[in-house]
């Protein structure tokens, strides 16, 4: 069995670069490293939907299905994926349902993770990508991460008794608001061969 390694985090800490980056590094000394993306599924069904991701929160707090289905699928993909490949999984809550994962939680202050969100989005394919619907101005950023972060919780506590920022849960945690996320990869490879 191969190592499974999952990143949760705060919006805009630099997870999907750093995920990548942990990919294309553990390819690099062996076999091919398989990333899978919770956010990107999430935000897959929010558009067959109709909806934003936000929107889709909102209506994950009283449909469990949107999460709960999700992470046990995603969790045994994960564990099939990791008999013949090392596996990256992005997703605030996959550190509990593969606890014998590496559990990485990767921090930014929230103006720095807004900046970088916004920055983001302002080119079209990265705003549809992430779909997060009319967002104009900095400080719109700043309040949809606040919503978004405050439904995550409110879901992740009433569906299974966890608060995913409580850092205890992690072998690793990094703060990435003044370091780049080529940095953070490589403290995170340290730390994996330590």
């Amino acid at each position: 069995m191969h190592q499974i390694i999952t990143i949760s985090g705060d919006p805009g800490s630099g997870k999907s670069t750093i995920a990548k980056e942990l990919a294309r590094k553990l390819s690099a000394s062996g076999g091919k490293a398989k990333r899978i993306y919770v956010g990107e599924i999430r935000r897959e069904i929010a558009r067959q939907k109709g909806l934003t991701l936000a929107e889709l929160n909102s209506y994950a707090e009283n449909h469990p299905e949107t999460d709960v289905d999700i992470d046990k699928q995603i969790a045994a993909k994960a564990r099939q994926l990791a008999k013949k490949y090392p596996v990256i999984v992005e997703g605030r809550t996959q550190f509990y349902f593969i606890p014998e994962s590496f559990k990485l939680y990767i921090k930014v202050s929230i103006t720095e993770g807004a900046k970088r969100i916004w920055q983001q989005i302002q080119s079209q394919k990265a705003k549809s990508a992430r779909n997060e619907g009319k967002i104009n101005s900095l400080a719109q950023v700043k309040k949809s991460i606040k919503k978004r972060v405050a439904s995550d919780k409110k879901r992740y506590q009433k569906y299974y008794g966890i608060d995913h920022t409580k850092k205890s849960h992690y072998d690793y945690v990094i703060d990435t608001t003044r370091i780049t996320a080529l940095q953070a990869t490589n403290k995170i490879l340290k730390k994996l061969k330590a």
